[in-house]
């Protein structure tokens, strides 16, 4: 069975900073590619982050330079730092693992991220 367990949100004050974790459990980790997107109520869920397989990152624009991703492959974890936030940042942040090769793509259920003005 396959989960992705997302942790470390909350409410902080716009300019502070939060770390998101996303335990993987039931795949082959370093086979996949690891992101994390968000949606906001009223909004399309959209890309943040992804840690491929390779080892390469990418970002949206609109995180560049105030978030990182980053992926532990022996502890099946990968981690959304985030700082600078913003109450724009604000959303549900969700976790997702794409197998590099195969039609598999698994999500987390998701954890909240509210930042105040």
């Amino acid at each position: 069975q396959v989960q992705l367990v997302e942790s470390g949100g909350g409410l902080v004050q716009a300019g502070g900073s939060l770390r998101l974790s996303c335990a993987a459990s039931g795949i082959a980790f370093s086979i996949y590619n690891m992101g994390w997107f968000r949606q906001a109520p009223g909004k399309q869920r959209e890309l943040v982050a992804v840690s491929t397989s390779g080892g390469r990152t990418n970002y949206a624009d609109f995180v560049k330079g105030r978030f990182t991703i980053s992926r532990d492959n022996a502890r099946n974890t990968v981690y959304l730092q985030m700082n600078s936030l913003k109450p724009e940042d604000s959303a549900v942040y969700y976790c997702n693992a794409r197998h590099v090769w195969r039609e598999l793509d698994y999500w987390g259920q998701g954890t909240q991220v509210t930042v105040s003005s």
